[in-house]
Formats: C-alpha cells, structure tokens, sequence
C-alpha cells in the first residue's frame, strides 16, 4: 500500500469526531457538517474546500439514486396515511388483540419478507408497523432495532440479491474463482461463516420472542415505553417530521380499500424489484418506487381525492423526509472526504502486517467493521477489503478454496454488514430511524451493545476457525 494514498492517522479524526460529537450532542447533522469542515482543514483545502467537497460527494449517480429513493419513499409513505391505507393495515391487526411479543415477531417477519432490498425493508417495516408497535407500547427504538437488523443483515445472507451479485463480482478474478459461476458458488458457500449477519438476524427474533431478555439503553427504552407510555424519550427528535407523521386520511368516516391503496402498491414494489433483478441482474428499487407513487396518485385521484390534495399529500412526504435527506447528504460528503484523506488505506496499513492464517479471518472482520463504522459504507468496505483479504487468504490455502478463503470471504461480508447495520453514518441504519419515527442517535445508542456483544461472538468463532484451520 502506497503511503503517500494517506494522510495517516490524521485520516481518521473527521468519522471519529462526527461519531463523538453525534453521541455527545445528539445533533447528527451538525455533527457531521463540523467533522467535514475540520477534515477539510486538516486536508489544507481551507474553508473553499467545503463547497467543492460537497458538490463532488452529492454531484454523483450513487447520491441522485437514493436522494430520489427517498423522496419516492416519503411521497409513498404520505399517500399511505391520507388513504387511510396505514390506519387500515393497523386496525386490522389491532383487531386482533396481538401481545406485544406477537406484535413484535410480526414485524420481524415481515423485514425477513422482504430480503430484496435492505432500502425499502426498514422504511417499510418502520413506517406500517409504527400505529400498531405504538398501541401495544413498543418503543420506537425498539422497532428500528428490528427494522435494521432486518434489512442489510437478511439482504447479505440470501444468494439472489443486489448484495450478492456484488460481492461475487468482486471475487472474480482471485484464485482459482474465474467467472460469475465460481463466484457465486464462494459467496454461497460463504454464507453460513458470515456468523455476524446470522446471528444478528437470529438475536431479533430471540430478542422479541422474551426469550432473551433486553438489556442496557433498550431495557431502559422499552420501560419507559410500558410504565410511561413514552414511545420516544423526552426532548428527543425522531428523524422524521411531523408533515408526514400528522398526516390525516382524507376520508375520516370511511377508510378506503386496504387491497387498493396498500397491498396493491407494495405488490407492484416487490415485482418490479424481483423481476428486474431476475430480469435484467439488478434490481430496479428506485424506479419501483416511482412506480408505486404514480400508481397510488392515480388511484387516490380516481376514489375522489382532489388533485390539489394529492400534490399537497406529496410535498408534505417530501418536507417530512428532509431530516433523512440532510443527514445522507453529510454522511456523503463525510464518506468522499474519507475517502480522499485514505482512511481506509490507513486502517489497513497499520493491520495487515500482523495477518497470518490463524488470524486472518478475525482480523479481516475487526478491520472491515471498523472501516464500515468509520465511514458508513459496506459496499464501499467490500470494494476495498475483498482484493486485500481474498487473496492473501487464497496464498494461505495454496490456491484453494478452503474454510479459510471461506470464512474471509464471509468475515469482509459480516465486518461491512457491522458498520451497515449500526454506524451513525449508514443510509440504512438512518432510513431504519426515519421508518420507525425516532431519533437517530437513540437509534444507534440502544442497538450498538447487541451488536457488540454479536461481533464479539463473531470475532471469537473466527478465532476459533483459524486456530484448528
């Protein structure tokens, strides 16, 4: 690794201090616009600096995307509560008199339902089991919790998503691992040493069943939610605003069609999402979105909804998805600004020398978590980590594909899916906030020891699988 790609440990105090600063003031935009703006002194850019970083961090296809995504899904999700079509979904099941732990497995299941995507999982989730998790006092940390820890986890284990593909296309090429087949066969044969994303996958639904019990910030959140009646804590702001969370149905004496304005538009979701992903090899989720709103808009139009409301239902979805939006905005500029100070080429200097075969997988793990959490991007991880590890792994086997090719293969994985599924920094884990209605930084505070105490059982197998290997 060339020095001269790095600033050096300088590299790494803009991501530590938007991370302090997150935790410390709870103020995750200004958080990040102050640890950008240090880092770019640091860089010597001086205060010019800051504008071009952002225009070079925003002014990209990667950002247009999900800028759009979320924009789409906060117009969806407006539409959803002027029709009715959430309050509908939610007293159908209140209906049922659901327990609080029959409430909470449902919402896991359904993040487990929809695997396709880990964007649209936890908003979904989040925003059509928010009524019902409420009426049965489950915090909302609570269920972003299970929003998160159903999407980029569940996404990373299953064989036909967007994730895969990714991952398998960056292995070809290494070793003995020729072409897409040979590829995908290592990422599937992968999957059960990606104990990381398993076990997280598995502690949910553990953890909602009773049969582990909460503990540490989410036992306090869950008893102030059951004793209380708090959903979110006091002086809190969840990362969603109240244009799209006071959002009345539009007909108050009658609710329209469950089928036509929720099932109907989720439906068109998941088969324009699955079929351009068995179709075309990528999964067209954004494009579904826009789909699911001008189908939705029409249909409200045509049960007598007024035009005017319907424009009006929308850019209040817009204006409610804003907070979301300024924070993905920062946690770009901050990832772009890492990436040209090489704070990821810095973790990896001061580690790979201490690699060896025992150690590898473990320390592949620790080192692509820690970038995933220092810079908010798995896929980024992925793309940095896996020509590193895979072959030094493959060197180790002899030109194999042994448990530990294998396991490193899974540790990139499991290691970039722990920066997804709980740095302040990912889309996902702030599209998990915004889906379930609550503040950011509670979030992350109340899901961080789970992941902990899970990459630490992870980091102790993979111990375990070097040694005897």
């Amino acid at each position: 690794m060339d020095g001269a790609s790095t600033l050096g440990v300088v590299s790494v105090l803009p991501p530590l201090i938007a991370i302090v600063l997150a935790f410390w003031t709870r103020d995750t935009i200004l958080s990040l616009a102050i640890a950008c703006l240090v880092g770019i002194l640091l860089a010597g850019e001086g205060l010019l600096g800051f504008p071009n970083l952002m225009m070079k961090a925003l002014g990209n296809e990667d950002f247009s995307w999900i800028f759009l995504l979320e924009i789409f899904i906060g117009i969806l999700i407006a539409f959803f509560q002027r029709t009715g079509a959430i309050q509908s979904f939610a007293d159908v099941i209140g209906r049922k008199n659901y327990s609080r732990k029959r409430i909470g497995i449902t919402s896991w299941f359904m993040g487990l339902f929809v695997f396709f995507s880990d964007y649209f999982s936890p908003v979904f989730v989040g925003s059509t089991m928010r009524k019902v998790t409420d009426k049965v006092r489950i915090s909302r940390e609570k269920l972003a919790y299970i929003c998160d820890s159903t999407s980029a986890p569940v996404s990373v284990i299953v064989p036909i998503t967007g994730w895969a593909v990714f991952i398998s296309g960056l292995l070809i090429g290494l070793g003995p691992i020729q072409n897409e087949t040979d590829a995908l066969a290592v990422f599937t044969r992968a999957i059960p040493f990606n104990f990381y994303a398993v076990l997280s996958v598995l502690f949910v639904g553990l953890i909602v069943s009773g049969i582990i019990k909460d503990f540490g910030p989410m036992k306090k959140a869950e008893e102030r939610a059951i004793t209380k009646g708090k959903l979110i804590r006091d002086h809190s702001t969840p990362l969603i605003s109240k244009e799209l969370t006071n959002i009345d149905p539009y007909f108050k004496d009658r609710l329209l069609s469950i089928v036509w304005n929720f099932f109907l538009p989720v439906l068109l979701i998941i088969t324009i999402a699955v079929g351009t992903y068995i179709g075309l090899g990528s999964a067209k989720t954004m494009e579904a979105f826009l789909a699911a709103v001008i189908f939705l808009g029409i249909l409200m139009r045509f049960q007598g909804i007024p035009v005017k409301d319907i424009m009006d239902t929308a850019m209040n979805g817009i204006k409610g998805i804003m907070p979301a939006i300024m924070i993905l905005v920062f946690a770009y500029t901050i990832n772009t600004l890492s990436e040209q100070m090489g704070t990821a080429n810095y973790l990896i200097q001061v580690t790979e020398s201490w690699l060896n075969p025992g150690l590898l997988p473990a320390i592949t793990f620790l080192l692509a978590a820690l970038i995933a959490f220092s810079t908010g991007t798995s896929w980024g991880t992925f793309g940095i980590m896996i020509p590193i590890a895979v072959p030094i792994a493959i060197g180790f086997a002899g030109g194999d594909i042994n448990t530990i090719v294998l396991a490193t293969v899974a540790a990139v994985a499991g290691g970039g899916v722990f920066g997804d599924h709980c740095s302040p920094l990912s889309d996902t884990t702030i599209l998990a906030s915004t889906g379930a209605a609550v503040d950011h930084i509670d979030h992350v505070r109340t899901q961080i020891p789970y992941s902990l105490i899970l990459g630490g059982i992870g980091t102790l197998i993979y111990l375990i699988l070097g040694l005897l290997g």
